[in-house]
């Protein structure tokens, strides 16, 4: 009974708090300048972060297209997580007082000469950048500043960042850039730059509210950020109420001026500050469709491993049964089916050593796959703590080296190996070698186009230092407790002359069933792929993590059963060589993974053939390889684990 009381008392405590604001940012007060205190704030900073695009997919940092820059920059500390993912978050020359509205406020003049040549190469970036449609991703208070449009049924979609401008070539086909923008571009083989900005700065007051009664009439909270990019051709006093778009033909010629100015006014909303998020994730296109999608893939998956389950429990209930009946003089009966290769199933297999390497390694990534999506659910890693997701997930792979040296000194061991260091520097090195190499290899790619998403170099030593200083010695740790551990006892044992394998059907050969073992689990993830993918390549939002933590159960569930199972015919038809095959069998998930990658680059991306699609399909191997030791693991385990229960409960003479 007190336990009783004490799990309602949790409960109504987890229920009174669940609009609590859990990414552990705090707000931050903002107040007139005159009425400016030390627990607010009168400036309201607005940061620039790398321009991004589309249809190229290489970042450049926002001084690259040679905007206004701030005279002193003051940029935040940026985490391991928004490094590696190319982020450069820079103070802005824009100044905003808190609700003090300004209108036509110029920042700068840009002035290019055809005639020069490092001006001219300036232009030609800036133009290029226009041609490619890049992006801005401006930042207040943590908050990105959209821009927001209708789309189709009259919805609002409001987009993280904003073009820089509009193209139009010589045969009079627009960019995207000039489709979402009000201003009406019909001229033939031009740009148009967008130098003028109109911000609307939404803020909740604190009037009523018990932290804002220090801070009296003029204080608030921003809650939301929204944009209007124009091109304006200011007049010669710098006026903005002009209706003439600032024009640069396809081939520019002579000088050019920009001339770059900003407006910006301030409304009060009753939107929350911890609900501040609201508006963008509610924007987010095909959320509805979604959320039945995911939810038919769910069902359907579900009832799929339910019928697996079933017959399977059900064929191996009367196996159990028939091969455990007392069997006297004229009844007994030859061993036929599974029974009869219990003599070699727990044969050692070939190449042993790279098998437990690799279960190693796939207990490593499941680890840190499992506990990133927990804190992501738990709203630890949400959107508002920029890089948290790629530098929780880092630091727990690193951490997660012990249980990879244990589980792989386990089997290794198991196996009858000996070579302990050799299989110790492997789970170390092997797998997280072949990824630094192919990402330090994208690296030189993203170095020689000068992008800003190339790793500092500091970034990469302090990457070998993660990997060589703490997750090495950890996978040491692992494995010293692994090797000391008393060897696993299988339930039969092993016959010194191996058996020979009969010849086997079509569908119970390897490679059929290795096939046909990566359908199912495919099917439980292919939905939430497109939408991960729209987040990495289309800059879209993705927050949706207690699905994908279901939709990674199922898949955990999933690979497990369907392993089972065609690890059960290969059995009945008397082949026991199952380790491989049962990590090759769930580990082709991977196969298909990486087949939906090439479907989703060519319907729907428009990424140039050269550095970016080099860029798209390394970034798009690392993530298959990670995928495939893990799927593999999963399906190993659960066929150990089957293969061990079925020949455990039988009697064996």
């Amino acid at each position: 009974m007190k336990n009783f009381a004490k799990l309602l008392v949790i409960f109504s405590c987890t229920y009174g708090v669940s609009c609590f604001y859990l990414p552990g940012l705090a707000p931050v007060n903002y107040c007139k300048a005159d009425n400016e205190k030390n627990n607010c704030k009168s400036t309201v900073q607005l940061f620039v972060n790398r321009l991004t695009s589309e249809e190229h997919i290489l970042p450049y940092d926002y001084s690259q297209f040679d905007f206004c820059t701030a005279s002193e920059e003051v940029s935040p500390v940026e985490n391991l997580g928004q490094v590696v993912f190319g982020e450069r978050i820079k103070s802005s020359p824009y100044e905003l007082k808190f609700l003090e509205d300004a209108s036509c406020s110029q920042v700068c003049t840009k002035e290019y000469d055809v005639n020069d040549k490092d001006s001219k190469r300036k232009l030609d970036f800036l133009l290029e950048g226009i041609k490619k449609n890049y992006q801005h991703h401006w930042i207040v208070d943590n908050m990105p500043v959209t821009w927001c449009y209708n789309i189709e049924s009259n919805r609002q979609y409001c987009n993280r960042g904003f073009p820089i401008g509009c193209y139009i070539d010589p045969k009079g086909r627009k960019s995207e850039g000039c489709y979402l923008s009000t201003s009406n571009f019909d001229q033939k083989d031009s740009y148009f730059v967008y130098n003028h900005i109109d911000l609307t700065i939404k803020y909740h007051s604190g009037k009523t509210e018990p932290w804002g009664i220090d801070l009296g009439e003029g204080g608030g909270r921003v809650v939301a950020i929204k944009v209007e990019p124009r091109s304006i051709k200011h007049t010669a006093d710098g006026k903005c109420d002009t209706n003439e778009y600032l024009r640069i033909p396809g081939k520019p010629q002579g000088k050019i001026a920009i001339t770059y100015t900003y407006s910006y006014k301030f409304q009060e909303t009753e939107t929350k500050w911890s609900s501040r998020w609201d508006y963008l994730l509610d924007s987010m296109p095909n959320s509805n469709i979604q959320w039945f999608s995911i939810l038919n893939s769910l069902v359907i998956v579900l009832f799929l491993s339910g019928m697996v389950a079933m017959i399977l429990l059900r064929t191996l209930h009367k196996d159990i049964a028939r091969y455990n009946q007392i069997d006297s003089g004229d009844d007994a009966q030859e061993e036929f089916g599974w029974k009869l290769v219990h003599g070699d199933v727990f044969r050692p297999p070939r190449k042993g050593m790279l098998l437990s390497v690799f279960v190693g390694s796939g207990v490593q990534v499941f680890l840190m796959t499992l506990v990133t999506l927990v804190f992501a659910c738990l709203g630890f890693l949400s959107p508002a703590n920029r890089g948290a997701l790629m530098t929780c997930a880092m630091v727990l792979f690193v951490c997660m080296g012990t249980p990879a040296g244990y589980v792989s000194a386990r089997i290794y061991k198991s196996f009858g190996g000996e070579r302990w260091k050799m299989n110790v520097l492997l789970t170390s090195m092997l797998c997280p070698g072949f990824i630094f190499s192919i990402f330090f290899l994208l690296n030189i790619v993203l170095w020689a186009n000068s992008s800003s998403a190339t790793v500092p170099f500091p970034t990469l030593v302090a990457l070998l230092a993660l990997w060589f200083g703490i997750s090495l010695p950890l996978t040491f740790v692992g494995a010293f407790f692994g090797f000391r551990k008393r060897g696993i006892e299988h339930p039969v044992r092993t016959n010194q002359i191996p058996r020979q394998i009969p010849e086997q059907s079509f569908y119970t050969k390897p490679l059929p069933g290795i096939i046909m073992g990566g359908i199912l689990p495919f099917g439980c993830i292919f939905i939430q792929l497109f939408f991960i993918l729209n987040s990495i390549w289309s800059n879209q939002m993705y927050y949706m993590f207690g699905f994908l933590f279901l939709v990674f159960i199922i898949l955990v569930i999933t690979c497990s059963e369907t392993t089972i199972l065609l690890c059960y015919f290969h059995l009945c038809a008397e082949d026991y060589q199952w380790w491989w095959r049962s990590f090759m069998t769930s580990g082709f998930t991977a196969f298909y993974l990486f087949a939906y990658c090439i479907h989703y680059y060519m319907t729907k991306l428009n990424i140039d053939p050269g550095a970016s699609s080099f860029l798209y399909f390394g970034y798009t191997f690392i993530m298959v390889a990670l995928f495939f030791i893990m799927t593999g693991t999963i399906g190993f385990f659960a066929c150990f684990w089957f293969v061990r229960k079925i020949y455990s409960v039988v009697k064996v003479d």
